[in-house]
């Protein structure tokens, strides 16, 4: 097994709201870099959907080794915006 496959993908659906039905938004901002360690929880980013923003929690604590979205980039709830190596 790799190390990839130990990855824990950070979902935009994670943080998606519930009542809205839109379904695309824009990584507003990135609270969290490459090679940082994050803790389970910790808002690494912040999204937005329609007029509300959100912040993006991490699923796991662990070091943030890939981001997958850029600020400004459009995503779905099905965009996965991360991935962190679990402790």
């Amino acid at each position: 097994m790799s190390r990839d496959d130990d990855r824990v993908a950070v979902a935009a659906s994670d943080a998606w709201p519930e009542d809205v039905e839109e379904e695309e938004g824009v990584v507003v901002n990135w609270f969290a870099r490459e090679g940082r360690r994050v803790e389970d929880g910790e808002a690494i980013c912040e999204i937005q959907v329609e007029k509300v923003s959100v912040d993006v929690p991490a699923p796991a604590a662990g070091e943030l080794v890939a981001i997958e979205r850029d600020e400004d980039d459009e995503i779905t709830s099905e965009d996965v915006l991360a991935y962190i190596d679990p402790d």
